[in-house]
């Protein structure tokens, strides 16, 4: 009952400060909205540089084939599963005009086609195997967009050599696609980690809500009723999980509303970021523990924040650090961060379709690891300010 008087008292005080709830509701869906602007709801295009000094050739039956420019379209015939362009050409002069444009990463890369691309494949259609051209191409390196526009390039006009001459390579390859990731768009596979900010940005809350308790004095006089600690700590941990929970949700709701599509069940992805309050709420507990005002504890609490931002996969993915093999399983350094869990099962479910039963590995460990942040958080608050 006491608890229910906590809980009550803690929603009410946070409806109070609008600022930090609003801010708190409001981080993940501005970040999901923030992804759908960058993508334009969809993926990446890459812009090529081509530069074309094929000069062409006269066949036989007095027809002239220009293969540099069908090369270069071959390029715009590159497309994701939803018919989505994933290259488009920019033609340029010479390398003069494509390196300003290169630094300044309007492009990722630059393609040469030489002055004896048609005559080169031309031979090779009659079956003169005995010529050779050299397609150049390069870009600033340092851009993450290089490799990947580079390489798509290069296979459509592989592909088009092919198609063109004839001759089929010694060794064929098939892709096969997991699940239903071919479907979808890079925004979608964005939504999994973006979520999870909704989540984490609850270390601010926690913290802070029981910082602004021990700063105004309110916890000191809730000791002197007959209240237990685990009826104020269980109060305040219901009401940031229904907080965080709803932030969640809101989140989720955002990005179904700017044309995310959930693979998998939308509860079950609600469960997980359910789960994954309590660890936030633990280390937002271990924060409060070593901070006496609100505005120490925003301080301190940037420190986790970043932590769990940065290692757990929700930004970026990150090279697995191996510790141990548990159960057949590699278990990271970084899979310590629950939120490194959650991203991976939100992943499986939203983009991959699964159901509860195929994420038990990363819902256990979920539920481990929030259960021993909360329990760390509670036991070093009881120690630091309710004795």
């Amino acid at each position: 009952m006491r608890a229910i008087i906590v809980f009550r008292k803690t929603l009410r005080e946070m409806s109070r400060d609008g600022w930090l709830l609003g801010l708190t509701l409001a981080f993940a869906p501005f970040f999901v909205l923030l992804y759908y602007l960058i993508t334009a709801g969809g993926s990446t295009t890459y812009t090529i540089l081509t530069i074309n000094n094929d000069a062409g050739i006269q066949l036989a039956d007095g027809t002239t084939l220009h293969a540099g420019r069908e090369a270069v379209a071959a390029l715009t015939s590159v497309t994701y599963a939803d018919g989505q362009p994933l290259l488009k050409t920019r033609a340029v002069a010479d390398l003069a005009e494509a390196e300003p444009l290169l630094r300044d990463r309007v492009a990722a890369a630059y393609i040469v086609i030489p002055e004896d691309f048609s005559r080169t494949l031309a031979a090779l259609q009659s079956g003169d195997r005995s010529v050779t051209t050299k397609i150049v191409f390069g870009g600033d390196v340092a851009n993450p967009y290089y490799m990947v526009g580079a390489n798509l390039s290069l296979i459509a006009i592989d592909d088009y050599i092919m198609r063109a001459t004839g001759q089929q390579p010694l060794i064929g390859y098939k892709e096969e696609p997991l699940g239903t990731s071919l479907a979808r768009t890079e925004y979608e596979t964005y939504v999994p980690g973006t979520l999870i900010f909704a989540v984490i940005m609850l270390i601010f809350l926690a913290s802070m809500t029981v910082a602004r308790e021990l700063e105004t004095g309110t916890l000191r006089r809730l000791q002197l009723t007959p209240m237990k600690s685990l009826d104020y700590l269980g109060g305040v941990t219901a009401a940031l999980v229904l907080i965080g929970t709803a932030s969640f949700a809101l989140a989720f709701g955002c990005a179904v509303a700017v044309g995310f599509r959930s693979e998998g069940s939308a509860w079950a992805g609600i469960l997980i970021g359910a789960v994954t309050c309590l660890s936030v709420i633990g280390v937002g507990m271990v924060v409060a523990s070593f901070t006496r005002t609100v505005s120490q504890a925003f301080i301190v609490a940037n420190f986790p924040m970043a932590m769990m931002m940065f290692f757990s996969g929700v930004i970026y993915p990150l090279p697995k650090i191996v510790l141990f093999t548990l159960g057949g399983r590699e278990i990271g350094l970084y899979d310590i961060l629950p939120p490194t869990h959650a991203v991976v099962a939100l992943n499986k479910i939203f983009n991959l379709g699964a159901d509860l039963s195929q994420v038990t590995f990363e819902l256990s460990a979920l539920v481990i690891l929030s259960a021993l942040y909360f329990f760390v958080g509670v036991w070093m608050f009881q120690r630091f300010h309710l004795r």
